[in-house]
């Protein structure tokens, strides 16, 4: 009998006190997109631009498949790469076809079309968003309406894709972003990640 009262009284304290996955989640290991060169993706429009030849210089939009096509060059894979890796494809491309080092290349987004991100669940307007700025938590959320009256923006939660294609779940404790208390949790988002609000 006592076994029981006291496996009784624990109970209450063992389930008060469960493992926070927010207050032990590391967001120094998240990726910032703003302290990166930026990522070219489909829809950006690129300028091109080959000094002393106009005719191999180009204002182009990344196609659903990830390309790009420039003169002499053809077909070039710009989606996932940075302005700094295409610069030099095609400065390594065009060496085939011109002998003239003085042929400098300058890669441009003069566009951003890419960056969208996804907010979902317990919010005032959910949806698809896009910006030509790199936006927070804290920003997609207000682009969202904020939480609705059924929210618990506690257990917030970005859903995050890898490079592999692997998902990953980011907790966030909106409400203490919100007062303050954990500003490392207000991330910039990357595109194509999802927020939902429970």
């Amino acid at each position: 009998m006592k076994k029981a009262l006291l496996l009784l009284f624990l109970l209450p304290v063992a389930c008060a006190t469960p493992a926070n996955p927010v207050s032990d989640y590391d967001y120094s290991k998240e990726p910032d997109p703003r302290r990166s060169e930026y990522v070219i993706g489909v829809a950006d429009v690129l300028s091109i631009l080959v000094w002393k030849y106009p005719d191999l210089s180009r204002d182009v939009t990344v196609r659903p498949d990830g390309t790009i096509t420039l003169p002499l060059i053809g077909d070039l894979t710009a989606d996932g790469r940075t302005p700094s890796q295409l610069k030099a494809e095609i400065v390594a491309q065009l060496a085939k076809y011109v002998r003239d080092e003085s042929a400098v290349v300058t890669v441009a987004v003069t566009t951003v079309n890419s960056y969208g991100f996804t907010v979902s669940g317990a919010v005032e307007r959910p949806g698809v968003f896009s910006s030509n700025k790199y936006v927070t938590v804290l920003d997609a959320v207000q682009l969202a309406g904020g939480p609705n009256r059924f929210a618990n923006p506690r257990a917030m939660q970005i859903m995050r894709r890898d490079k592999a294609g692997a998902l990953r779940i980011i907790p966030i404790d909106y409400k203490a972003v919100l007062e303050g208390s954990r500003p490392e949790a207000n991330l910039a988002l990357l595109a194509g990640d999802q927020v939902y609000v429970p």
